[in-house]
């Protein structure tokens, strides 16, 4: 007899693993934007490649993001990650702020 702790315990250990298997994005509720947006602030947060953060960019951006939305991840990670480790994380961003 399985309990309902079943399916939520076989997605943890995909989710545990890397095992998307094409279909964690769909079992959350957030759309593709607050998604990427999401993934960005906890990239920042653990300080990750410059790389990973200009994926997540480009997904947010995917998703409708605007450069606000960007910022507004930084201002809302700082408290928690640190402002130098965002400060660092910013020039990574590569958002293209058009200089008149």
């Amino acid at each position: 007899m399985q309990s309902a702790a079943d399916p939520l315990e076989r997605l943890l250990r995909r989710v545990a693993l890397g095992d998307d298997g094409g279909g964690l994005d769909e079992l959350t509720a957030l759309d593709a934007k607050a998604h990427a947006l999401v993934r960005l602030g906890a990239l920042i947060s653990l300080g990750a490649a410059t790389t990973s953060y200009r994926c997540a960019v480009e997904l947010a951006y995917a998703g409708g993001a605007t450069d606000e939305d960007i910022l507004g991840v930084l201002s809302s990670v700082a408290p928690a990650a640190g402002i130098a480790r965002t400060v660092a994380a910013a020039p990574g961003l590569a958002l293209d702020w058009a200089t008149t």
